[in-house]
C-alpha cells in the first residue's frame, strides 16, 4: 500500500481538508469531503476517484481500502495514514469515520439534462436545510430520479451536511443549478408534466393526473412555492394534513411525492 504517515493537524494536506467544511473553501476548489469506506467506495463504483484519501490505522486491513488506494493512486491522487485525532478534526465528530475521501464536485448543466431518461426528477426551490437537500438525494437515488435541479439561492449539496444525509448517493444522482430565470425558460421545453406542491392546492396528490416524464417542483422549508413558481407549475397538488401538524418536513414531502409519481 503506497501511502505516507501524517501525525500533525498542520500539514497542509490535512488544513486543506479540514477547510473544506467552510462552503467558501469548497466553491475555489470544486471539491468536498465524504466519509466512511462505504461512501468512498461508493464514489469510485460510480466512476468518481478520490483526489485526496485519508484513513486510520484500523482501516489499514480492510480489504476495500485497498481498492479505494488502487483508484486514487492510479488517478494521481493522495494517500495518507492519519492519526485518530486528525480524523476527528477532518470531520468534527468524537466518534469520526476511519476513512474519508476528498473529491471533485459535479454539476450539470441545464441543457444537457434529458428528460425522457427517466420517469421522475425533482427541482428544489431554495432549499435552506443541508439534512433535508441530502435525504431528498438519497431519496430520489432509491426512486431511480434522473436527478436533482437547485434552483435559486440553496445550501450547498457539498456540505459535509449534506453528504452524510445522502449516504453515499451524492454520487449516484446528477445534481444541477439554475437560477429562477434560467429554470423559468428550461421549464418551457419540458416535454411531460411539472408538478408544484402547495397546501392552498385543491388538487390531492393522489389524484392528479402526472405526465411522462414528471418535473416535481418544491419549495423551501419556510415559505414553500412562491407565486412565481407555482405559476410554472401545470399542476399544484396538495398533502392533505389530517391531524394538528399543518405541514410536513420538506424531505418527507419530497419522498411521498416522488413515490407517488414512480408507484
Amino acid at each position: 500500500m503506497s501511502s505516507r504517515t501524517v501525525t500533525s493537524l498542520t500539514n497542509p494536506t490535512v488544513k486543506a481538508v479540514r477547510a473544506l467544511h467552510l462552503r467558501k473553501a469548497r466553491d475555489e476548489t470544486g471539491l468536498f469531503v465524504a466519509e466512511g469506506l462505504k461512501a468512498v467506495i461508493e464514489g469510485i463504483e460510480t466512476g468518481h476517484a478520490p483526489a485526496i484519501l485519508l484513513y486510520g490505522a484500523e482501516a489499514a486491513g480492510h480489504p476495500l481500502l485497498q481498492k479505494a488506494v488502487q483508484a486514487t493512486l492510479a488517478a494521481n491522487g493522495e494517500v495518507i495514514e492519519v492519526t485518530e485525532g486528525i480524523l476527528a478534526k477532518v470531520s468534527r465528530r468524537d466518534n469520526p469515520q476511519a476513512v474519508v475521501g476528498v473529491f471533485e464536485q459535479v454539476f450539470r448543466p441545464l441543457e444537457v439534462i434529458e428528460p425522457h431518461a427517466a420517469r421522475c426528477w425533482v427541482a428544489l426551490h431554495r432549499v435552506r436545510d443541508p439534512g433535508n437537500l441530502g435525504t431528498i438525494v438519497r431519496t430520489a437515488d432509491a426512486a431511480g430520479c434522473g436527478g436533482v435541479i437547485l434552483v435559486g439561492e440553496c445550501c450547498d449539496p457539498y456540505s459535509v451536511e449534506a453528504v452524510r444525509a445522502t449516504m453515499g448517493s451524492i454520487f449516484a444522482v446528477p445534481l444541477t443549478r439554475a437560477t429562477e430565470a434560467e429554470f423559468a425558460a428550461w421549464r418551457n421545453r419540458w416535454p411531460g408534466s411539472v408538478v408544484g406542491t402547495l397546501l392552498s392546492a385543491d388538487c390531492d396528490y393522489r389524484q392528479a393526473d402526472y405526465g411522462k416524464p414528471t418535473l416535481i417542483l418544491m419549495g423551501n422549508e419556510q415559505q414553500g412555492l412562491p407565486p412565481d413558481m407555482a405559476a410554472l407549475c401545470d399542476v399544484n397538488v396538495k398533502i392533505p394534513m389530517r391531524g394538528r401538524a399543518d405541514s410536513l418536513n420538506l424531505s418527507v414531502a419530497a419522498g411521498i411525492m416522488i413515490y407517488a409519481v414512480t408507484a
